[in-house]
């Protein structure tokens, strides 16, 4: 049986978790899905223009990945994902059973989007995502290149997310469709954090 702690991994936990582990396997979170749900105004937004960043909103299911953190490495792990996914508080830290793919339910330490924070920005149409990740940029780059990342490592991993290819083909029509319109030198229009 395996030994140690296990983290949930669905956005770039998935392609660059960052810490040590002893083993990573395919996993399902049930009761929360992979959404764009939290506005972005750091990384990839600013206050006067906001993007939008992955979080687990309530209902459905995710796929990702499971790590298994030795007790050895833990304190050090835990540190780290403490730092590196709280830096504005807007997620939650919860302990939450995933499925593996061999069929065995695990505990996982997960961080859930907090839907009471300034930045949870709720659910969202399609189209709305599009209109905030379209243009956005951050201290982190482009938003787009977050969405990109994400839709290239689902790929990757096997996991087909129909709304999350829509979402990208929409944002890079948007894009074009701005950069047509744009004169050189200019910029569209900012949009404050609602």
């Amino acid at each position: 049986m395996d030994q140690g702690r296990w983290v949930f991994g669905y956005g770039s936990l998935m392609w660059r978790p960052g810490f040590a582990y002893q083993g990573r396997r395919p996993a399902t979170l049930h009761g929360r899905r992979r959404a764009f749900c939290i506005y972005s105004v750091h990384h990839r937004g600013t206050y006067q223009r906001p993007g939008l960043v992955l979080g687990l909103a309530p209902g459905g299911s995710t796929r990702g990945v499971a790590y298994l953190v030795s007790e050895a490495d833990w304190p050090e792990v835990y540190a780290y994902l403490r730092e590196r996914e709280q830096p504005t508080e807007t997620y939650v830290e919860s302990a939450a059973h995933v499925r593996l793919a061999d069929g065995r339910r695990v505990p996982t330490l997960v961080f859930l989007s907090d839907t009471r924070h300034p930045q949870w920005a709720g659910v969202l149409s399609l189209e709305r995502q599009a209109e905030l990740i379209a243009g956005a940029v951050g201290l982190s780059g482009p938003n787009v290149d977050y969405l990109r990342d994400l839709v290239e490592h689902l790929r990757e991993e096997a996991i087909h997310d129909a709304s999350m290819e829509q979402l990208l083909k929409m944002v890079q029509a948007r894009e074009l469709a701005m950069a047509a319109h744009t004169p050189r030198g200019g910029s569209e229009e900012e949009e404050a954090l609602p």
